[in-house]
């Protein structure tokens, strides 16, 4: 046999490969929100589900699987973008905070994707300031981006979309490539990346009457008073009381002055001037509606996106998956935001609906984390996962199957400090019952705090045990439960 015939067979070998048929590996559809609490889901239950503030990723959980102990390692938006390409930690990854640079030159898991035959494409916010690679379309929010007139970047330049809304911007750029940009001869990669509901909280106009009738519930502990915690729960600067401003986030500043949407608030506001509770109270209602105003136009272009799906005839091979950056307190412990370790923000929402894997309904209690995702998009694409990643392929949870050595415990670590919020520096293990925090460095009593908490009688994270000598054991535990996991990740010790 001749060199050249050899060849030639060689190259025929591994084209299955690179070109895979579109039908012999599933599409990807991932889509994300950004500070998208669980509370706020209708399918995670709570006192919220009567406002049925989420039907179609109600719908996505009921046909699909519902994970409720997913995570991140570090509660906030750019780092956890960054774990979501790299499946590394923000130590790894070097994106630790929002201020830093991020090294699009390192390896993420869509040039993999790339280099395996699936077109990725990324539509939305992406906070991770550079050029981005790996993906064959991108048109991305610059930062923050904006909910009105917002402008977007792609490889060519940028385009302002005058007179409309971002999250409705989003949907209709994804739902374009669907049906104008894809080659239908190959799987694909769509990242659908909202910025709703971050902060401000901006509504699409035409949802401002939505609850305006409505009374929403409060947590049982709107008004902690932060006793058996230390400086840094009682230090931040996220309180609705204290820390949430009218004239931007509640909009009765200048600006907002003659847009009608907010003139029934600004004059209830001028009318009656509340103080005190009263006050709170007020903002807490005035705040959640704004927010679920948000999450509502999110929820609504999930739907459209199952029905571009269903229309193009790609339901069958295609699994769907939600999740946010992070999750956000809905006025637990008095706050608005994330960064902490405590649940609602170290836990995020994650649905997926894969046809004929995942078994419709199903509800996976599995320890899972951000640092997971990167891994299961290439194994879902059956492409290799590098070795340095850090996370676990998703793919047999979802399938039904836990592997015998899935994890037991997780680890989390926040940077930004001093910074906004003024959340000081932590890190933590989680072990699916038992939470201990050690917060570190300047402004924490000799130079560090320690917070344990039982989930199991006290979800809220309302009773810090760590000082109370029955414990010390499980703290001891635990400590060396952290110590593995610093091993196990190569983390590196803090300044």
């Amino acid at each position: 046999m001749t060199k050249w015939i050899m060849l030639a067979i060689a190259a025929i070998c591994v084209i299955p490969t690179n070109q895979a048929d579109a039908g012999e590996r599933p599409n990807i559809v991932w889509i994300f929100s950004d500070d998208h609490s669980y509370q706020t889901i209708g399918a995670y239950g709570g006192p919220l589900k009567s406002l049925n503030p989420s039907p179609n990723i109600d719908r996505l959980a009921a046909e699909g699987m519902r994970f409720d102990r997913a995570y991140v390692g570090n509660s906030i938006c750019a780092p956890s973008r960054a774990t979501l390409l790299t499946g590394l930690h923000s130590h790894k990854n070097g994106k630790i905070d929002n201020v830093g640079p991020f090294n699009h030159d390192q390896q993420q898991f869509q040039k993999i994707l790339q280099q395996n035959g699936f077109q990725t494409v990324m539509v939305g916010k992406i906070h991770l300031s550079g050029k981005m690679q790996g993906f064959d379309y991108w048109e991305v929010l610059p930062g923050q981006g904006k909910y009105y007139d917002p402008e977007f970047i792609t490889a060519e330049g940028k385009t302002r979309y005058e007179g409309q809304y971002v999250t409705d911007v989003i949907t209709e750029r994804a739902i374009n490539w669907l049906e104008n940009g894809r080659d239908e001869e190959r799987p694909f990669m769509l990242m659908v990346h909202h910025k709703a509901p971050h902060r401000n909280w901006q509504p699409a106009k035409r949802e401002m009457e939505r609850y305006e009738d409505v009374e929403i519930p409060e947590p049982a502990n709107l008004f902690d008073t932060y006793e058996t915690r230390g400086v840094a729960a009682s230090g931040q600067e996220m309180e609705i009381n204290r820390h949430m401003n009218l004239e931007s986030d509640l909009k009765l500043g200048r600006q907002y002055l003659g847009m009608p949407q907010y003139a029934a608030r600004q004059k209830w506001f001028q009318e009656n001037q509340p103080t005190g509770v009263e006050l709170v109270k007020w903002k807490y209602q005035t705040y959640l509606k704004d927010y679920l105003r948000c999450t509502w136009s999110v929820d609504e272009s999930i739907g459209k996106i199952l029905d571009a799906l269903e229309a193009q005839g790609l339901t069958d091979n295609t699994i769907v998956m939600y999740s946010s950056d992070q999750g956000f307190y809905m006025g637990e412990h008095g706050w608005f935001d994330k960064r902490f370790m405590y649940e609602e923000s170290f836990r995020t929402p994650l649905i997926a609906r894969w046809p004929g894997k995942i078994e419709p309904g199903s509800v996976n209690t599995d320890l899972v984390q951000n640092i997971d995702f990167a891994e299961t998009f290439l194994d879902l694409a059956d492409a290799p996962i590098p070795d340095e990643m850090q996370g676990k392929s998703l793919v047999p949870l979802l399938k039904g199957n836990t592997p015998a050595d899935w994890r037991d415990s997780l680890y989390y670590h926040y940077y930004e400090y001093p910074a906004v919020h003024s959340v000081r520096r932590h890190e933590g293990v989680f072990d699916g019952r038992w939470k201990l925090i050690r917060f570190y460095g300047r402004n924490v009593p000799n130079g560090e705090e320690w917070e344990l908490y039982d989930l199991q009688n006290d979800p809220s994270e309302m009773n810090n045990l760590a000082g109370n000598p029955e414990y010390a054991s499980r703290i001891e535990t635990l400590k060396k439960e952290l110590g593995s996991l610093r091993e196990q990740y190569d983390v590196p010790d803090e300044a």
